[in-house]
């Protein structure tokens, strides 16, 4: 059995979770449910960075603490998740005090003890909405890209991770190896993209900022008067949810497992150079592999409240009575992993309307009235033709879903859906009578316990829905972690013990 550590970057809380939110964790859960039900041993972890001077300043607009402000929003992300059905192992938080800060710090102790650590005087330009300083090149007409605002012009002295000595060390292990490590990029374009930076030359980064400063945050455990930057605080995130450096650590889902974390561009620099940089220098090996998925946009614009065109996920839950199936497939569905993608609720209803409700749902539901009819029975042939068929279906199905390449995979289950609806057109079941038009339906209702199998790692609620209708005996079983899909489950005609289908309901019901 292969062991999957599969992460998301850690949300920063300063206010409601946004559709950007949604993409990502929607994205890794699929991940991490396919991995289950391949067989993997998985663990899935996501969480909140809670610290900064952005939490600190909205705070105190805010008339609250700041644990205050993160307590409250914290919650409406744990919330969130559980309306989309994110099937996360551990939550972790940043201002835990007993089970990150003593990794983090433990771990700043290393990188000084290697001497990757060194205090001096430092100007520079901060976006306090990047929570980071940022060099010319990184502006637009010296405006922050991402927050459209001039960042401030700042003098401190800070503690530095002397990250330009690995410069020629960052670019083998992105290339080649670093003593015999790899870290690969998907998709490979986002990794040219990075190699593009270690070109224009790697400066050192700013891991602290004075109290004076900063309060709010993990105190540097060598100096009183200096708190940790966000970068050894968060990115520390992925091991001290192990309890790395403490007498609790558990690395079997680290060193023993194929380590992925799930990201977003704008932070793709971040974990493709500093993180592994500072893994190296602290004896950690470095994670495996590194996704990084795209933007979301409203109606073709950037989402702005200027713009009137945020997308706020729990209105698009309330639209669907709290379903979270439909904005599940949309996303997989519209946007290829690695790409940016728009949110449109003319093409979501649409695609709603088209691909779910009545390709998917009335097909499902013809099928099983035509049963019903006959007396709810089947009887699925031998056919080495399905049987064939059914094989090459899961080979490919199973290659496009282990590459991360999600949006064909699902497409694949749709196009199957397609299939179906255009021969039950073309071999008019209906007017048959006798065993022949048992035996068809049943041959539709064996196709659609495979699409069910093949939609339960996008659409877990509405998979078993679909099988609790056909009647199959693991109906019951399959949002649990531990549900594998078998070879058997994979053959066609394997479900030996499943003798007749259940009562046919609405799957999806029509947009009001």
């Amino acid at each position: 059995m292969s062991r999957q550590y599969i992460t998301t970057a850690i949300d920063y809380p300063n206010a409601a979770p946004h559709m950007g939110h949604v993409l990502e964790k929607v994205l890794a859960d699929i991940m991490a449910r396919w991995f289950r039900l391949r067989g993997d041993s998985v663990r899935f972890q996501v969480g909140t960075d809670e610290h900064g001077t952005k939490i600190q300043r909205t705070a105190e607009k805010e008339g609250k603490s700041p644990q205050a402000l993160v307590d409250q929003n914290v919650q409406l992300f744990e919330e969130l998740y559980t309306k989309l059905h994110i099937s996360y192992d551990n939550f972790i938080r940043t201002s835990d005090k007993q089970k990150h800060w003593p990794t983090v710090q433990a771990l700043w102790t290393k990188l000084e003890e290697v001497q990757m650590l060194e205090k001096r005087s430092y100007t520079g330009l901060y976006c306090s909405g990047c929570e980071r300083f940022m060099a010319a090149r990184d502006l637009e007409d010296g405006i922050c890209p991402n927050h459209k605002v001039a960042p401030e012009e700042v003098t401190e002295e800070n503690f530095f991770f002397l990250m330009s000595k690995d410069t020629a060390n960052l670019k083998k292990l992105l290339t080649s190896d670093w003593d015999g490590e790899t870290y690969r990029i998907i998709p490979s374009s986002r990794e040219k993209e990075t190699l593009s930076l270690i070109e224009q030359g790697l400066e050192d980064v700013s891991f602290s900022r004075p109290v004076s400063s900063l309060t709010w945050g993990v105190p540097v455990p060598s100096n009183d008067n200096q708190t940790m930057y966000v970068w050894c605080d968060a990115l520390t995130n992925y091991i001290s949810g192990l309890g790395y450096f403490t007498d609790h650590e558990d690395r079997s889902f680290w060193d023993d497992a194929t380590v992925t974390h799930v990201i977003g561009k704008d932070i793709a620099r971040f974990h493709a150079l500093i993180w592994p940089s500072m893994l190296k220098h602290a004896g950690v090996r470095i994670p495996d592999q590194l996704l990084i998925h795209g933007f979301l946009t409203s109606e073709g614009e950037k989402m702005s409240k200027s713009l009137g065109n945020v997308v706020k996920p729990n209105d698009i839950l309330e639209k669907f009575d709290g379903n979270p199936d439909p904005i599940r497939f949309f996303l997989s569905y519209e946007i290829p992993v690695g790409n940016d993608g728009d949110f449109s609720w003319d093409r979501f209803e649409k695609l709603y309307d088209a691909k779910l409700r009545n390709a998917m749902g009335n097909l499902l539901n013809r099928v099983l009235v035509l049963i019903q009819k006959e007396g709810g029975n089947i009887r699925i042939p031998d056919s080495p033709s399905d049987s064939a068929q059914s094989a090459e279906d899961w080979k490919v199905f199973s290659s496009s879903m282990d590459a991360f390449n999600l949006h064909s995979a699902l497409a694949q289950a749709m196009k199957l859906v397609d299939v179906l609806n255009a021969a039950i057109d073309t071999t008019k079941p209906w007017s048959m009578e006798g065993e022949e038009k048992v035996v068809l339906l049943s041959r539709f209702a064996e196709s659609l316990r495979h699409v069910a199998l093949m939609l339960l790692p996008f659409m877990p609620d509405t998979a078993k829905r679909m099988t609790e209708q056909l009647g199959v005996s693991y109906a019951d079983r399959m949002l649990d972690k531990d549900f594998v899909i078998t070879e058997q489950m994979q053959q066609f005609g394997g479900q030996n013990d499943w003798k007749a289908v259940g009562e046919p309901s609405i799957l999806f019901m029509p947009l009001t």
